[in-house]
């Protein structure tokens, strides 16, 4: 079988390595020899399949349906597979391997096309929220894990080289900045995080109803990881006429639900939607800017 990658994977890789490099020439080799080494027998690549990785439907020898995963390093595969063998099919897909290769994760299938994000808002936003407290759990005392101050502090140094570079995202930005300054004095609690959480990160399984996938984990509070959770959805808040009123109330909600702080919850919905929309600005998604930056305005 040839793996050709997604278009959408090519493009989000090109956006996040704008220079180049060789690991999209290298995958359809390296999906070889990962279905050989497992013996797997290959069903479909998923399309549109994620922004960081290929997805592979495969069944095991003995049959089992799983998914084979193939990510390049700046994917930081390694980080997902600790978080996976941590959380231990609690609250997430389960590893399928203990063995350590390289870019390559064989997962428990779920169901690829159906995430919590068909269900209606409120029933998605419920389920979701039910699902990210699973996954809340102690960092391994060794954890290979980026920090939430680490990875916001890498992001803060791009946020300000573009407000430099564009004094209309300036003000947002330096709110943004300040919030997270705030936030980063007294952090409530040190939690093991999904890192990348929405509803389309949670897709239906046999074994549980609703399972997460995909997670960039880091270590930091709950309120970092629900954040990014209050803007599911954007661009239907965005039309909505009291898209600012329903906002402020879903942070409150989600809250609430999760016992988390909702300033502080606030302020981290404020940094990761400006984050958000100044790296769409970077990388040429204006209208994803657009809509980022409009939603950060009302927080």
């Amino acid at each position: 079988m040839v793996f050709e990658p997604p278009k959408r994977l090519v493009r989000a890789l090109g956006e996040t390595a704008p220079d180049g490099d060789n690991w999209l020439e290298k995958l359809p080799g390296a999906a070889q020899r990962a279905v050989a080494l497992r013996e797997l027998t290959v069903e479909r690549v998923q399309v549109p399949g994620g922004r960081s990785s290929l997805v592979v439907l495969v069944r095991t020898a003995d049959g089992t349906p799983a998914v084979l995963k193939l990510a390049p390093g700046r994917a930081r595969p390694e980080a997902e597979r600790a978080a996976l063998a941590q959380w231990g099919g609690r609250g997430a897909v389960q590893l399928l391997e203990s063995f350590t290769s390289e870019g390559v994760l064989l997962l428990e299938r779920l169901h690829p096309d159906v995430s919590v994000r068909s269900l209606p808002e409120a029933k998605a936003l419920l389920e979701a929220a039910g699902t990210l407290r699973r996954l809340w759990v102690e960092p391994p005392a060794d954890f290979p894990f980026e920090t939430v101050a680490e990875r916001t502090g890498r992001q803060a140094e791009a946020m300000r080289a573009r407000a430099q570079a564009d004094p209309e995202v300036a003000p947002l930005v330096g709110l943004a900045l300040a919030a997270r300054e705030e936030l980063l004095a007294a952090p409530p609690e040190h939690r093991l995080l999904h890192g990348t959480f929405r509803q389309s990160k949670v897709l239906s399984g046999e074994r549980m109803p609703w399972l997460a996938v995909g997670p960039d984990p880091v270590v930091g509070e709950c309120a970092f990881d629900l954040a990014r959770l209050v803007r599911d959805r954007v661009e239907d808040l965005i039309a909505q006429p009291s898209g600012a009123a329903t906002t402020r109330r879903r942070v409150k909600r989600l809250a609430e639900s999760l016992d988390v702080d909702q300033e502080r919850l606030r302020g981290w919905t404020l940094f990761r939607a400006v984050e958000s929309g100044v790296r769409a600005g970077r990388v040429g998604r204006p209208r994803d800017a657009e809509l980022l930056l409009e939603f950060a305005g009302w927080l």
